[in-house]
């Protein structure tokens, strides 16, 4: 089963752009919002949607620069006020009651919009991030990006991803060939990956620092499922510890780091569960 795809426009200072999304699933069920992190895309997801999509409408958006996603003209935009601005515009097309996967970056951007007054996020899953992000991961993940390089052919990538993305816990051969053709793209030369390389520049220009999203947190009502692989440098134990409160459930991986591929059926299943509400 292959999702079918779409584009939503929408508003940044630099102009309009166009987000691509593939979604599973019949218009009309409860609508599931899937956002993937820093360097991947939409079809990260691909396991978990076709699992829900017997009972739910399932969408995965492309961050901006991302996948089939329009690039940005300024690099500076590549930040997380650009991608909730995106992200809101896909919300206001869709029904007033939406649940939220959000994948590190992608759980980031559902904590803010999850914490607004008249949010439309009903209930939320926080892949490895939470309310604290300290500066020594910031520091390791703003090292790593730097501009892809080219490989030859798929299986070069493939090896590529299994090296960078090894604390992921990507199941099986499978998903790791998965992974990699939904990863790239063809350049001169062979192939590399599907994001624009300067989404990293703010990253680089900036020190990393402690980042303290505790009073999004504080607002927010919906019940929440807090998956955190438990090598984890960015989703500490102490702070997946201080979110336990009424309505808040967690699930530690362990043997896997930042951030879980969620392509398991045990985690696939923790999810569908979370999401019916059983």
């Amino acid at each position: 089963m292959e999702p079918r795809t779409g584009t939503i426009r929408y508003l940044l200072p630099d102009g309009f752009h166009d987000m691509a999304f593939g979604e599973w699933g019949e218009a009309g069920k409860p609508v599931v919002v899937c956002v993937h992190g820093l360097t991947r895309q939409g079809r990260d997801f691909d396991r978990l949607a076709r699992s829900l999509a017997g009972d739910f409408h399932v969408i995965c958006p492309d961050l901006p620069g991302r996948g089939r996603s329009d690039w940005l003209s300024d690099p500076g935009l590549y930040q997380p006020l650009s991608y909730v601005t995106a992200l809101a515009t896909l919300l206001a097309t869709l029904p007033q009651k939406v649940f939220w996967v959000g994948t590190s970056l992608g759980g980031i951007c559902g904590l803010i919009l999850a914490a607004q007054g008249k949010t439309p996020i009903a209930r939320l899953v926080l892949n490895d991030i939470g309310p604290f992000i300290p500066e020594a991961a910031l520091a390791r993940i703003r090292d790593y990006m730097q501009p892809p390089p080219v490989f030859p052919d798929l299986p070069a990538l493939e090896a590529h991803l299994r090296v960078i993305h090894a604390p992921f816990g990507v199941p099986d051969d499978a998903g790791w060939a998965e992974m990699a053709a939904a990863s790239s793209r063809p350049v001169a030369g062979g192939v590399t990956l599907h994001y624009d390389p300067a989404i990293g520049e703010p990253l680089r220009a900036a020190e990393p620092a402690d980042v303290n999203l505790w009073p999004f947190w504080e607002k927010i009502v919906a019940p929440t499922l807090t998956i955190r692989g438990a090598l984890s440098d960015l989703l500490l134990p102490e702070t997946l510890e201080q979110m336990a409160r009424p309505g808040s459930e967690s699930l530690v991986l362990p043997g896997v780091g930042h951030a879980p591929a969620l392509m398991d059926e045990t985690t696939i299943a923790a999810i569908g569960r979370f999401l019916r509400g059983i």
